[in-house]
């Protein structure tokens, strides 16, 4: 199977499903992997709907920082 035959076969069933009313798609926060500019930890931070940059606080060194 092509990757366009299965696109389309996920989107055919996605808007069968819709129809039949049974899902509910929902758009929630947004999980970033960012990098400690300083001490090049790895972080996981949450941006809010329609944000790109987040700011945060490196959890090893504290460093105060905003994403990219």
């Amino acid at each position: 199977m092509s990757k366009q035959s299965m696109r389309e076969e996920a989107e055919r069933l996605i808007r069968e499903t819709m129809e039949r009313r049974n899902l509910v798609i929902k758009q929630g926060t947004t999980r970033i992997d960012a990098v400690c500019g300083k001490c090049g930890a790895p972080n996981r931070v949450q941006a809010a709907k329609g944000q790109s940059r987040v700011k945060f606080a490196c959890k090893d060194c504290g460093h105060k920082q905003e994403t990219l």
